[in-house]
């Protein structure tokens, strides 16, 4: 027997008897330390360290040592690394070939490998995966791929075996939304009517007018022509620009606001009081946003004077003054934008009870339906479907920041196997017990018990009677 098989058999010796502390090949004289593989739900890592220094590769060699995760017929060989003797590797690399193993392959040069090769490797969980080996096997090489050596496989880590709960899944316990009364929803906007100076009255015709006032028509028409929508207000809101008088700039957007919300109640036929009208004399909130994202020269300076307590002209004419050439630029490219009028319309949807026309809008409309309308869809549906999930996925995209929301599309996501998924809804759905279980569910699906122990043990204590059926899959998972 050989030096290197004999110092193969004794590293796995070592390994067999430190077992319990990892399984790690660890010997002086092997060339893998520190062996580790970790499931994190449907990934695989292993992680090592190669001593290249241990290997004794001579110029005209190669070896190669390569990682094997083995479970009966089933195996997985991962990418390898490659350490070159001088001759080997220059004939490698100079003549454009790739190398040994292939483009995946770690390679180094045996003169200039570092005395330690962190390795990490990360694959898809496989179930044959759960109780499986890794090895190391070696191969020496000479030159035209010639085969000189095998020395073999080496243990250097065993995954243990654990509980598949992908196999009896714990129960989801999906939340049924509150019901809503009333689901109100609004559109809102920003029109640039234009006027004939110092005067308030419209003029449709005149400059871009038309397109500007579509816009208003085309934003009630939206809702005013679907049967499902009621509108239950219209608010009108008009600012002026800051150049000129606070009082005369105060008396054109009362005006040009008050002449505006006459012109929409002409055209419909609103109900008293369903259009409301306010006004602002001047945007200087608009000015400011405007400024901040500027080049100006003093924009700094001109923020300070809009942020003071000065009255609105003699801010205005601060900046005229003191920054003329920022302010001729306001003026031309900025000022025109804040003469605008803001319009919000609230509207009410009616509540819907047939299953199958929410199955509809879910797939034309889901911005009509309440999360409990969802929720009443999927329960018409096989549990576990790809069907089933998709509700409550479409649900979260109509309401993204809702804590149900989130709780439900996590368990969807967890239904998949899409955990990162998962983990990102979990921690938008707030701190309740039923999040706690969730949170639990998650970690077992995910590889760690401990963690999903402590978190249903938890949301047990808290009244979630699904978390004592988990609790109890774990316990039967161990006799």
């Amino acid at each position: 027997m050989t030096r290197r098989g004999l110092l193969y058999i004794m590293l796995a010796m070592v390994l067999v008897q430190n077992a319990a502390a990892q399984n790690v090949a660890d010997d002086e004289a092997g060339a893998v330390t520190g062996a580790v593989m970790e499931r994190n739900g449907q990934l695989m890592t292993v992680r090592m360290n190669m001593v290249p220094g241990r290997l004794d590769v001579t110029s005209n060699r190669v070896a190669l040592l390569t990682p094997v995760i083995v479970k009966g017929q089933d195996s997985l060989a991962l990418p390898s690394v490659g350490v070159y003797g001088s001759r080997r590797y220059y004939f490698y690399v100079r003549g454009g070939h790739s190398m040994l193993s292939g483009a995946d392959e770690m390679t180094y040069r045996s003169a200039d490998a570092p005395d330690t090769i962190s390795y990490s490797r990360t694959v898809p969980f496989e179930r044959w995966m759960n109780g499986s080996h890794l090895y190391v096997r070696r191969r020496d090489y000479g030159c035209c791929h010639t085969l000189l050596t095998d020395g073999g496989t080496v243990e250097v880590r065993r995954f243990p075996l654990q509980p598949d709960y992908w196999e009896e899944l714990p129960p989801f316990a999906f939340i049924r939304p509150k019901a809503v009364s009333v689901k109100t929803r609004e559109l809102s906007g920003s029109a640039f009517i234009d006027f004939i100076v110092n005067t308030t009255d419209i003029r449709p015709e005149y400059r871009n007018n038309t397109a500007e006032l579509a816009k208003i028509t085309a934003t009630i028409d939206s809702v005013r022509d679907d049967d499902d929508l009621t509108i239950t207000s219209l608010s009108i809101k008009g600012f002026a620009s800051p150049e000129g008088k606070y009082a005369n700039n105060e008396r054109l957007a009362r005006g040009r606001t008050q002449a505006l919300k006459e012109y929409v109640e002409k055209l419909y036929d609103f109900g008293e009081g369903t259009v409301v009208a306010t006004h602002e004399a001047e945007d200087w909130q608009g000015l400011r946003r405007y400024v901040e994202r500027s080049n100006l020269k003093h924009k700094g300076e001109i923020v300070d004077v809009i942020d003071s307590r000065m009255q609105p002209d003699a801010k205005e004419a601060r900046i005229r003054e003191d920054y003329p050439e920022d302010y001729r630029f306001l003026l031309q490219h900025c000022f025109p934008a804040l003469r605008h009028s803001d319009y919000r319309i609230e509207y009410t949807v009616r509540q819907f009870s047939d299953v199958e026309e929410i199955k509809r809008l879910m797939k034309t409309q889901p911005g009509k339906l309440s999360l409990e309308e969802f929720h009443l869809a999927a329960q018409t549906m096989e549990p576990g479907s790809d069907e089933f999930y998709e509700v409550y996925d479409i649900a979260v995209r109509m309401y993204p920041d809702d804590a149900t929301a989130n709780l439900n599309a996590a368990y969807a996501a967890i239904g998949r196997r899409d955990m990162n998924r998962a983990a990102a809804c979990l921690e938008k759905a707030g701190r309740s017990p039923e999040v706690v279980y969730a949170k639990g569910v998650h970690a077992l699906l995910s590889g760690d018990e401990e963690k999903a122990r402590t978190l249903l043990m938890e949301a047990e204590r808290m009244g979630v009677k699904e978390a004592e059926k988990t609790l109890r899959l774990i316990d039967e998972s161990k006799l």
